[in-house]
């Protein structure tokens, strides 16, 4: 299961987040991003001990878009300890996704 974050429960989510956080940066018009979503609802069972999942609507949230320079959707960012440490763009299949931590 993923969390909707925003500006105002980002560093609570994320940033102070005890386990690795997958972010995935999307918009409600985006085709690819609504495949993504079907993968993240999938694998997210599997990755519960492991990471926690957060999606961050673009239009919604501008500013997290613009301060970690995603310039597409989808967009996935892996945090550790509170900071980016990988960034992937485009739509990852089920294996892909996993392997993302």
């Amino acid at each position: 299961m993923s969390i909707n974050v925003t500006n105002s429960n980002f560093e609570t989510e994320v940033l102070n987040s005890s386990i690795p956080v997958i972010a995935d940066f999307w918009a409600s018009w985006c085709a690819p991003c609504r495949m993504q979503s079907a993968v993240i609802d999938e694998v997210s069972p599997q990755l519960a001990q492991k990471a926690k999942i957060v999606k961050i609507n673009v239009d919604e949230e501008p500013e997290l878009a613009e301060k970690f320079n995603v310039m597409s959707v989808p967009t996935l960012i892996v945090f550790k300890n509170g900071a980016p440490v990988k960034t992937y763009m485009g739509f990852k299949n089920k294996n892909e996704f996993i392997n993302l931590i």
